[in-house]
């Protein structure tokens, strides 16, 4: 019982989506989206109105771009162009014509003029059943608060508290996370938000705990409130109990000495103890991650995911501007080699294009190498500049969600039409780039040895291929616990592609979530995976685990799997295997259990 006076322990759970552990007071805030106080105008007051709609639209660009130039000067210019987006918003045409429009002809004051027009075209967005550009609501509501705040600027609003805190709120928007002072603000938590939004991005990429989508936080909880947020486990613990904080102090203590730990064998190879050698790249999408690259451990780069940086912005960048970048990482990373993943959008989102109308089903439809194969153009935008970028470093590129040999062989095509046109242009490249496929869908699984003829290695995504196999949509609540990387089908998968890839001689790695759990990983390196791309930040205690690991044991282990005909005795054996070889690092990086 806690002591007289004291509250009982209460734990409240959300999504996790930015990892770490704080211990601080909430600090509750309501931030709505209300509408602004409507009044009347004479016509003499409508140019003075409208005027005031220019003035406030100004200094929101002012402050947009002074919070542009703080982010990229924290994480990096990636980061900053998500502002680009709620810049192009105050410059809408359209938008603006119809609010200087309603001005004259409502005679009402700019402020509710803004805000009616606006909230016409949020109410057509929100209606829209695409998930992405429903999720890109939230940047548009963004700019509009902000806009309407500054028709009156000298109205302070709600300051934020002098002490450090945990930030309790609806919702956050990009620039309410870029602003974040993290010297007070040690974690936050909303009722909306999900993992891929922009401000789940930001809070990552500045390292502050976070959790979303815990349901009532603003009406259950109270300013001043003890809490802990665990941004591992997606929970919020208010009044902890002296059990439960010393647990989690505790956690924090040993989490500690283990990167001192791990730092410790940081420059050393990735082999198990009878000298089975392992590569063991990181997985990144932004520029500023590689000095983490660097300070891992990780020798290159297993997947670079271009998608973000091709797809937040209204129009695609063009050849020259993803040379420079690809060029930069390609520079960084050397001697080792960065692998770039072409452009795996489609469906559910596509570069510098409006879809007419959404997929019903995106993850099932035209994404992947198939919508680059149907844009032809943007796609040789890519490889000629992935090309370009391999005159500067160890370059690979690698094709997503590759069903069969033929889509295959057409991307070869173009690969070698780009190398004829940077010929002809003059242009430093190589043409040594290695080329792989990401093996993410089953039928390119039981043909992977007629692939593997045609490729450098093979890459498995095994998010996307546990997903088609089992044919389960992980984050639906009703069939998640379907979801299981050790069904018995996407083990034999996984083998059938080793198998392939061995057939002529070329090397398979592992790039999904499956290659930095700990608890899987005798399985991975007992199939025999020659390379596991992982998160940064998983790259010392998936080194260690190999390490730790003897790759007989780990092949017997594998036979075994491959005979089994139960997920759950599969993964039990994983599970021993694991704490046998290494129950320290296993217990220290379960989240916080």
């Amino acid at each position: 019982m806690p002591p007289e006076g004291q509250e009982k322990e209460i734990v409240y759970e959300g999504t996790p989506v930015s990892p770490g552990i704080s211990f601080a007071p909430l600090h509750v805030v309501a931030r709505g989206f209300a509408s602004p106080e409507v009044y009347n105008i004479p016509e003499a007051m409508v140019p003075r109105e409208q005027q005031r709609f220019r003035e406030a639209l100004e200094l929101t660009k002012d402050q947009l771009d002074s919070l542009r130039t703080q982010i990229e000067q924290i994480s990096g210019e990636e980061e900053g162009r998500i502002f680009e987006a709620h810049l192009l918003v105050l410059e809408d045409q359209t938008v603006l014509d119809r609010v200087f429009a309603a001005i004259t002809e409502r005679r009402q004051n700019a402020e509710y003029c803004f805000y009616a027009v606006v909230q016409t075209f949020l109410e057509a967005m929100r209606r829209i059943p695409d998930p992405y550009l429903r999720d890109r609501t939230a940047d548009i509501e963004d700019v509009c608060k902000r806009v309407l705040r500054n028709f009156s600027p000298e109205e302070d609003e709600e300051e934020e508290p002098d002490h450090q805190h945990i930030l309790v709120a609806y919702d956050l928007s990009p620039s309410d996370t870029a602003a974040i002072d993290r010297n007070r603000v040690l974690g936050f938590v909303t009722e909306q938000g999900s993992n891929t939004s922009h401000t789940a991005i930001l809070a990552r990429s500045l390292g502050i705990p976070a959790v979303v989508g815990m349901r009532n936080a603003i009406f259950n909880l109270r300013t001043l409130t003890p809490a802990i947020i665990d941004g591992y486990e997606g929970r919020l613990i208010v009044y902890p109990s002296e059990s439960t904080s010393r647990h989690y102090r505790k956690l924090l203590n040993e989490k500690a000495q283990m990167r001192l730990a791990l730092d410790e064998i940081r420059d050393t190879e990735t082999v198990t103890t009878d000298g089975r050698r392992l590569t063991l790249s990181a997985n990144i999408e932004f520029e500023h991650e590689l000095e983490v690259v660097k300070s891992s451990g990780a020798e290159g780069i297993g997947l670079f995911r271009t998608e973000f940086f091709l797809l937040e912005r209204e129009e695609a960048p063009g050849e020259e501007e993803q040379a420079a970048l690809y060029k930069r990482v390609a520079e960084s990373v050397a001697p080792h080699e960065v692998i770039f993943r072409t452009l795996d959008a489609g469906g559910d989102k596509v570069p510098g294009e409006p879809l007419s109308e959404p997929e019903p089903n995106p993850f099932l439809g035209w994404r992947g190498i198939r919508f680059s194969l149907a844009r032809r153009d943007l796609f040789k935008e890519q490889l000629r500049a992935i090309l370009r970028a391999g005159a500067s470093g160890r370059v690979g590129l690698m094709f997503p969600l590759v069903s069969g040999v033929t889509e295959v062989r057409e991307a070869k095509k173009l690969v070698a039409e780009c190398i004829e046109e940077l010929e002809q242009r003059g242009e430093e490249y190589s043409a040594d780039v290695e080329v792989g496929v990401m093996i993410e869908v089953p039928s390119a699984a039981m043909v992977a040895a007629d692939i593997a003829a045609e490729v450098d290695f093979l890459s498995i995504g095994t998010n996307d291929l546990i997903q088609y196999t089992v044919a389960v949509d992980r984050i639906n609540p009703r069939v998640a616990s379907l979801y299981k990387s050790t069904h018995p089908g996407v083990v034999r998968l996984i083998k059938a592609t080793v198998d392939g890839a061995s057939k002529h001689g070329i090397w398979t790695g592992v790039c999904g979530e499956m290659a930095g759990d700990l608890e899987l990983l005798p399985l991975l390196v007992g199939l025999g995976i020659d390379e596991l791309s992982v998160g940064t930040h998983l790259v010392p205690a998936v080194k260690r685990a190999v390490r730790s690991l003897n790759y007989a044991d780990c092949a017997s282990l594998a036979t075994k799997a491959l005979a089994c005909g139960e997920s759950r005795v599969i993964l039990e054996m994983c599970r021993t295997a694991a704490e046998a070889a290494y129950p320290d690092l296993l217990k220290q990086t379960r989240r916080s259990t």
